[in-house]
């Protein structure tokens, strides 16, 4: 496949399997914003909780979509995101984001994760992108303030996992039932540093380019293994790693997936920093990442690693400097991309599948839509695609 035709089938994917599925099946006509769930089989779960992450990601996903492709029915989706996070999702009184709402709209989760709270940042910042709304942009600076306010421990250097609704200290940090409970966790320090980024590329606040330069420092000095090439996911206040339960993604001590998805979005960090000495002392780790991962990204079922995927290895492709490098690195794109059409696309109801299963057959165990399964790992492929070729 050629780069004008893995770009071509990039945009048809993104519009009539993706973008063409939130559009339909997931607008809520009785409460507003968007269903909470769709499972596996392609059943609506209308009374389903509303989570924090899943809206921010639809939000900037439409937002993206709106910014790129200029298209009015975009614009609307993107505008409803940005309307029902900002009125039912920040926490007026304190602060940040709750973490999940009743389908009713109202409260439900009012802790303060740390990680949703850099994911609305990430789609308020790109809706302004899009539209040069000033109320979105004003409320993606107030969220990285009440970060900075409140998540950055400036003695230990680091961003707590999360705290209470008004801020305290919270017994159980975790993502999710399958994660370590560790108050550091390289999963939130990835999308924080995803976050400041988008951010940074429209508001050229010090403040912001300084906490890219501490987060950039920790990938290099705190989670990079190089020892195994890997990052290492939890730890402790100190960072001292805690070992005790592997990636619910991979079973290892460490995520390929991650791994590729970080070999990018660093370099990306980097370039919208504008700090090229630092870019260059950086790209050693970048490289290492991608190798590590090609180790078993490809040996992984669940969607969101073949496009992270697929965009590392652009991204690496793109970095080559010779001809073997980029071939083989155009090769592993190329592997990746196919594994997602043969194997992820829902050709029939829209969407991609959760994962395939050892007998290759679509997992439908799984959410199509729901708390952890958004347009975003997938519409993100699309978007770099459609720019970078």
């Amino acid at each position: 496949m050629s780069p004008a035709e893995l770009k071509a089938s990039a945009q048809q994917v993104l519009e009539e399997n993706i973008l063409r599925f939130w559009s339909k099946r997931m607008v809520d006509t009785r409460h507003g914003g968007f269903y909470g769930r769709i499972d596996g089989h392609d059943i609506l779960h209308p009374e389903a909780e509303k989570g924090a992450v899943l809206n921010a990601r639809i939000l900037w996903t439409f937002a993206g979509a709106t910014r790129i492709l200029h298209r009015m029915p975009y614009r609307i989706m993107a505008a409803r995101a940005e309307d029902y996070f900002i009125n039912r999702f920040i926490d007026p009184e304190y602060g940040g984001v709750y973490w999940s709402l009743n389908a009713d709209g109202s409260p439900l989760d009012t802790k303060k994760q740390t990680y949703a709270i850099a994911f609305a940042i990430y789609g308020l910042v790109e809706y302004y992108r899009a539209t040069k709304d000033q109320e979105a942009l004003n409320a993606a600076i107030r969220l990285f303030e009440d970060i900075e306010a409140h998540a950055f421990d400036a003695v230990n250097i680091g961003y707590i996992e999360a705290l209470t609704r008004d801020w305290q200290p919270i017994a159980d940090m975790r993502l999710s039932e399958h994660d370590e409970n560790g108050s550091r966790t390289m999963n939130t320090h990835l999308h924080v540093l995803e976050a400041y980024t988008n951010l940074y590329r429209v508001w050229k606040d010090e403040r912001v380019a300084r906490q890219l330069r501490v987060l950039i420092d920790i990938f290099v000095n705190r989670l990079y293994n190089p020892a195994n090439g890997h990052l290492d996911l939890f730890f402790d206040d100190e960072w001292k790693p805690l070992t005790g339960n592997p990636s619910p993604v991979t079973h290892h001590l460490y995520s390929p997936g991650h791994d590729i998805e970080a070999a990018w979005l660093l370099r990306e960090a980097l370039l919208v920093l504008g700090d090229q000495e630092l870019l260059q002392q950086t790209l050693p780790v970048c490289r290492s990442l991608a190798q590590a991962a090609e180790e078993e990204i490809l040996s992984e079922s669940q969607w969101w690693c073949y496009a992270e995927a697929v965009v590392g290895y652009i991204d690496q492709w793109q970095l080559a400097k010779g001809p073997n490098d980029q071939m083989v690195n155009w090769e592993l794109a190329e592997a990746a991309y196919d594994f997602i059409q043969t194997h992820l696309l829902d050709r029939e109801n829209g969407e991609w599948f959760w994962s395939v299963l050892p007998d290759g057959t679509p997992d439908r165990d799984n959410d199509k839509a729901g708390f952890w399964k958004c347009p975003y790992h997938n519409s993100r492929m699309c978007f770099e695609l459609i720019e970078r070729l």
